[in-house]
């Protein structure tokens, strides 16, 4: 079934929801006790968290100030398969290289539980995160979320296409690219939102009708079997990219007076994807971790994501309760002929882990289009780069 988080936000918006507590507002003196024990283990380690993305560099550095702790930061690039596959390493002497919180998509939480490798926690702003975005068992929780938008070189596109159907089109050959190996979240609801649009919104059609559109994409020459990214994107060779918004955006500040950079939501197929935090049941640093947690999930760092271009998981309950500033509401994520556009599609974990299996399964044999690898030096942009070693990587069985 199609679920429109839109729509319930704006719902949120208009009125207070009910809300099931699942645990209460954590005390004063267990918040302390959880700084100190915090303080003792002096230590973080987070994976895979850009410090220009959703403005992680200024949360990062404000939660080591805060509360006086050092913080190991981890493959900032790496997709969220990564992140799975480094809980499970071995930890060295100093466990520097394990991380003790992730941060991935909605799609690869579930196994992550089933398989053993996370610990719950429920913050004290628990219930004020949507119960669709949350493991009711506190064992991940949605953080943020953004949609699949066309990123545009506008300086070499004349013509912007407005619908995944436009993409097809001879005036876009080889033009248009992935900004994540088909491995990487990122890339899988790219192609999900492709067939999203292609199944006239049939979620259990998706994933394989993406798969199509992109053997079609493939065939016609339009498809640029790269990694894309700013650098990609500013020097031509991706000049249209499929990316979340929230990173869009950013590219979009970043290369201002330099690059025209157009932002385009497809007028079909609209998705939005959810990442979420959850943290190691590994962690060396566990008390830091549920630090973390609180901080991440506190109205300061939930207006610092919205600064960083991201959707906040409690942007309903900041707007609803008066806490959203009012220089921040114009700073909700605007559309180039976004006015009347519907709801994004909010697709299920059961949906999302049913298209990650197709997709990642699939690509070779469908679509037939090696990602080229990049060395690591090359690295660029958050959930960009292929330097994470999933470039081939592991398809699931």
């Amino acid at each position: 079934m199609r679920r429109r988080w839109g729509a319930i936000f704006l719902a949120a918006v208009a009125a207070a929801r009910a809300f099931v507590a699942f645990a209460p507002t954590a005390s004063a003196d267990a918040m302390d006790e959880l700084v100190a024990a915090a303080k003792k283990e002096g230590q973080l380690s987070v994976i895979a968290l850009p410090r220009d993305w959703c403005g992680y560099g200024g949360i990062i550095d404000g939660f080591a100030t805060k509360y006086r702790l050092s913080v190991s930061e981890l493959q900032p690039d790496a997709p969220s398969a990564k992140e799975i596959e480094a809980i499970t390493q071995q930890p060295g002497k100093t466990g520097a290289e394990m991380p003790d919180v992730i941060d991935i998509g909605l799609s690869f939480a579930p196994s992550a539980k089933r398989e053993g490798l996370l610990q719950p926690y429920k913050v004290s702003t628990w219930d004020t995160i949507p119960d669709a975005a949350k493991d009711a068992d506190g064992y991940w929780y949605g953080d943020y979320y953004g949609v699949v938008v066309f990123e545009i070189n506008a300086n070499l596109v004349k013509q912007s296409p407005q619908d995944w159907a436009d993409l097809l089109a001879p005036e876009y050959r080889n033009s248009v690219s992935l900004a994540g190996d088909i491995f990487s979240n990122q890339a899988i609801q790219g192609v999900f939102a492709a067939g999203l649009s292609a199944a006239k919104g049939n979620m259990d059609e998706a994933a394989d009708r993406g798969l199509e559109f992109f053997a079609d994409l493939h065939r016609k020459g339009n498809f640029v079997p790269i990694v894309g990214d700013a650098r990609s994107l500013a020097d031509g060779r991706t000049p249209i990219l499929i990316r979340w918004d929230y990173l869009a955006l950013g590219d979009r500040d970043r290369l201002a007076g330099k690059t025209k950079v157009e932002i385009v939501r497809p007028e079909t197929g609209a998705v939005a994807g959810v990442y979420v935090q959850a943290i190691s049941a590994r962690a060396l640093h566990p008390n830091a971790a549920r630090l973390w947690m609180e901080y991440l999930y506190s109205d300061e760092v939930q207006l610092a994501f919205l600064k960083g271009h991201c959707s906040p998981i409690r942007l309903a309950d900041l707007v609803r309760n008066g806490k959203l500033p009012a220089e921040l509401r114009n700073s909700l994520p605007q559309f180039e002929g976004g006015v009347g556009y519907a709801d994004p599609a909010f697709p299920s974990v059961d949906e999302q882990e049913r298209a990650r299996e197709i997709i990642m399964k699939g690509w070779d044999g469908i679509v037939g289009a090696k990602f080229e690898c990049r060395p690591p030096e090359e690295s660029f942009g958050p959930m960009s780069s292929n330097d994470s070693g999933l470039c081939p990587a592991p398809v699931p069985q």
